[in-house]
């Protein structure tokens, strides 16, 4: 054994169709052009750790930086939702107390039924979890409201072990540094207020994703993902 530190990463798998299926399926998404009428809106999720202060921060002064006690409380936690149309330059951040298929379909729903109102479809880019299914808006609205959700929505499912793949992912990631890490959250009202000023800050002050890799990168770099043809 040597002293060095164990870097945790996610190992996609080699030589697996299944894989390479749906990450081309996910590069062929990000390749389509602007469509106002048909968008690509892609989704991820984040547990948080609510704690309340037990005693009042110092503020930072000139001399010293902000001072907070070690001491804490635990307020239960929260889920976080981030949506973000690459394209379009747009992202928005929510929680939740939970991260059920009820909290994802209230949440998607919200979406296509609010700002997604007059599209005829949505694309949705998102992991492949029990929770994301086209049955969650069954359970959650009547039949005729969630059949209504469901003809405008098309999936487009992240691999397993291929959430790199999914741009909402990277925008949680910063969403993370900028707003949430380091910071103690005492109730979801809290978390709700702080995520939807990140929400505005960012639309109004960073431009829109630049996706690089596209499907011929990936076959050329990636060439260990695909098996080999038997035929």
């Amino acid at each position: 054994m040597t002293g060095r530190k164990i870097q945790y990463w996610v190992i996609p798998p080699d030589a697996d169709a299944e894989f390479v299926a749906a990450m081309e399926a996910v590069l062929d998404t990000y390749e389509k052009p602007q469509d106002p009428n048909h968008p690509v809106l892609c989704m991820d999720e984040q547990p948080v750790q609510l704690t309340k202060e037990m005693r009042r921060p110092i503020p930072a002064t000139q001399r010293h930086a902000k001072r907070v006690d070690y001491e804490y409380e635990r307020a239960g936690t929260a889920s976080i939702f981030l949506f973000t149309e690459p394209l379009a330059g747009w992202r928005e951040a929510t929680a939740r107390t939970t991260r059920t298929k009820l909290d994802w379909a209230v949440e998607v729903a919200r979406l296509l039924e609010g700002r997604y109102r007059k599209c005829p479809a949505v694309t949705l880019v998102c992991d492949n979890l029990n929770t994301h299914t086209i049955g969650a808006f069954y359970e959650a609205f009547p039949p005729a409201r969630a059949r209504a959700l469901v003809r405008r929505l098309r999936f487009c499912h992240t691999p397993k072990h291929g959430s790199w793949l999914n741009i909402a992912e990277n925008e949680l990631s910063s969403l993370t540094r900028q707003c949430v890490s380091g910071r103690r959250f005492g109730t979801l009202a809290s978390l709700q207020s702080e995520l939807a000023a990140w929400s505005t800050d960012v639309n109004g002050t960073q431009r829109g994703v630049d996706w690089q890799m596209k499907v011929r990168d990936a076959r050329g770099k990636l060439k260990s993902l695909y098996p080999n043809i038997k035929i």
